[in-house]
């Protein structure tokens, strides 16, 4: 039987921080807590600080399908595309069993998987890496490469992240984000950490395709690990992976605990 108390951590932490995200972007993003939906929705060119989630636990198959139109209808009346964010824990079986067809008939389509998972970190040793300097970002050209790194290393044109992460003083100053930066020159990693309700929450993990299974990615999650829990004193983790990034975490001590289901609308 899934852990519920892991689910609802998972869905607060996404609350928390894409508050915090979505509102560094525009002080009039929509940060509505509705019966059921949550919105955060930036409504900026980078899909993922465009999200709405549903939030109550063991909904069954009616109430799904409610909710499912509302958060369909919420997406429509906005201008950039973004996600349908649904932890599958929270749902009753027989929803969870039906979500699909519950989506479908909502005229939201599937679009990716993704697991929640979460950490209690030992006492972290400083992390290194031979081909690697690791940088914290504190210039928009550093937060640049570290948006672009993330662009290409999931498909996006580089103005959609550039609009995500743009010129933000937030990711500059409160955030713990780091690149991972070859002999050269090159940033070819970065990850990121940021503090949120008692926790270091892991955002944007990417490494630029033509340096991927070097390690670089393990190396620059494990700094901006380290980093932010010698800035705030946190021992616990949690992040949402992707597939992609999935294996990863596990070597970092990351357990996951949440399956999720990212829906975008269907045309």
């Amino acid at each position: 039987m899934p852990d519920l108390a892991d689910s609802i951590e998972s869905l607060e932490q996404l609350s928390a921080v894409w508050r915090v995200m979505v509102l560094d972007r525009d002080s009039h993003a929509d940060v509505s807590d509705l019966p059921g939906v949550a919105v955060r929705w930036a409504d900026c060119r980078f899909a993922f600080w465009n999200c709405v989630t549903l939030t109550e636990q063991g909904a069954g198959p009616g109430l799904l399908e409610q909710r499912l139109g509302e958060a369909a209808e919420i997406m429509r009346s906005k201008e950039r595309p973004g996600f349908l964010w649904v932890f599958e824990d929270l749902l009753d079986d027989e929803a969870r069993a039906g979500l699909a067809g519950a989506a479908d008939r909502a005229g939201l389509a599937f679009a990716f998987p993704g697991t929640g998972m979460a950490a209690e970190l030992p006492a972290l040793p400083e992390p290194a890496h031979p081909d690697l300097t690791f940088v914290r970002v504190t210039t928009d050209e550093q937060l640049r490469a570290y948006a672009d790194i993330n662009s290409r290393a999931y498909g996006f044109p580089l103005e959609d992240r550039r609009d995500g992460l743009g010129r933000s003083a937030l990711w500059k100053e409160r955030v713990h984000a780091y690149l991972g930066v070859r002999g050269d020159g090159t940033p070819v990693s970065c990850a990121a950490t940021v503090e949120a309700e008692g926790r270091l929450f892991v955002l944007l993990v990417a490494t630029h395709p033509e340096w991927e299974r070097r390690g670089y990615g393990e190396a620059v999650t494990r700094k901006a690990l380290y980093e932010g829990a010698r800035a705030t004193g946190l021992t616990r983790a949690t992040l949402h992976a992707t597939a992609a990034g999935a294996p990863v975490y596990p070597r970092i001590g990351f357990r996951p605990n949440s399956p999720m289901r990212f829906f975008a609308l269907n045309g």
